[in-house]
């Protein structure tokens, strides 16, 4: 099930920029690798557009847009919160309709914020709404990814959002943090900004944390919940944007945006913010939609023995190694595959359905040879970093 329209490599390689560094670079080493970033995407929260927000923003996308080549997407949150002012609403709405109500009041206001500001510093913006819908269909998701393009090649500053007006999914579960993480596979960056109100990841005694290698030891323990009424990422949301981002081979930066020319700062190198290395193997895109844009429908229970193929020998899921399943799934779905401990080691798109795969658990291969349940070239094994 190969995608022709998967332009990313499969591993970093020599002259792919800064995803592939190959030896771990020192603090100095790592912050100079952003220097070379060529395709920038800057994410934006709510609480940060504020004031003269979109005026700072502009200033400095045109000033680094001329620079060496460089282009850059924008991420933006604000709709809902810009239209809760709007409708004169007191404060952001619990129910789903007056959600939906005004995100669709607040996004004309916000592109209007964006057309006005960029306009001043001669640059175009375009609109680009999108669902998890549309990224979770792989067709979708290449013709999102074409246009995108276009609009790059056109001179053009994609202004990115959700589509909340009529996505109610994506207003109860997700964020413009986990967004852009998806998009950054789809625009081929190398580098994810996520600005935020705060200085970057904060220790237990309240000090920025300026460099992560892995997520799982140094980060995810010092993420906390969201605590503002006007976003809804928090810092446990971006920590997370940053590892699938990394491991698209993106490096992402968490900073503050309120910082004076902070965007600029960084790409000059400076210790600024919260730097998240990109991992010196990525993922493809194709790869990494399956294991972190596609929701998985059901869940495939595996023996010891099966889970250690998985993970060490890149073996298919086969019949013999499962030992039970969970959920409604069809081929060509999302499945979750577990270890016997519990631990979700891997993920990929299933060969057959739910009834299918249970009807042939725990049995060798027949004279059919129909006993993959999910085929190694649509599996992927989930880092433990």
């Amino acid at each position: 099930m190969t995608d022709p329209e998967d332009r990313t490599a499969q591993s970093g390689a020599p002259g792919d920029g800064p995803a592939a560094e190959g030896a771990p670079l020192g603090e100095q080493g790592a912050r100079a690798a952003l220097r070379r970033c060529r395709r920038i995407i800057v994410k934006i929260g709510s609480k940060s557009l504020a004031g003269d927000a979109w005026d700072r923003l502009a200033a400095e996308v045109a000033a680094l847009r001329g620079r060496a080549g460089r282009s850059l997407v924008i991420v933006s949150s604000g709709a809902i919160a810009l239209g809760v002012a709007k409708l004169g609403l007191r404060s952001r709405p619990k129910d789903m309709a007056w959600l939906q109500a005004a995100a669709a009041a607040g996004q004309s206001v916000l592109m209007q914020r964006y057309e006005e500001a960029f306009g001043k510093v001669g640059l175009l913006v375009a609109q680009v709404l999108l669902t998890h819908a549309d990224l979770a269909d792989r067709t979708r998701t290449n013709n999102a990814r074409n246009a995108l393009a276009a609009l790059l090649e056109a001179g053009a500053i994609p202004i990115i959002n959700e589509n909340d007006a009529v996505a109610v999914e994506e207003i109860k579960f997700g964020d413009n943090d986990q967004l852009a993480a998806m998009v950054t596979p789809l625009c081929e960056a190398d580098l994810l900004i996520l600005l935020s109100d705060v200085e970057g990841l904060l220790d237990r005694e309240g000090r920025r944390v300026p460099l992560v290698r892995s997520v799982a030891r140094e980060a995810r323990h010092l993420a906390g919940a969201s605590t503002s009424g006007v976003g809804t990422g928090g810092m446990a949301s971006k920590v997370e944007a940053a590892r699938r981002a990394t491991l698209a081979g993106s490096h992402v930066v968490i900073a503050g945006a309120r910082e004076p020319s902070i965007v600029t700062r960084i790409l000059a190198g400076e210790d600024v913010g919260t730097l998240f290395t990109a991992v010196p193997q990525r993922l493809s895109a194709r790869k990494h939609w399956i294991a972190y844009t596609l929701r998985p429908r059901g869940a495939i229970l595996v023996d010891r023995g099966a889970a250690e193929a998985i993970g060490t020998k890149n073996r298919s899921v086969l019949a013999v190694g499962v030992l039970g399943v969970r959920g409604t799934f069809l081929p060509g779905d999302a499945v979750a595959v577990f270890d016997p401990e519990g631990t979700e080691i891997a993920r990929g798109l299933a060969r057959m359905s739910a009834g299918d795969a249970a009807r042939i658990a725990r049995k060798k291969r027949d004279e059919s040879g129909d006993d993959v349940v999910v085929h190694r070239d649509d599996l992927v094994v989930l880092p433990t970093e």
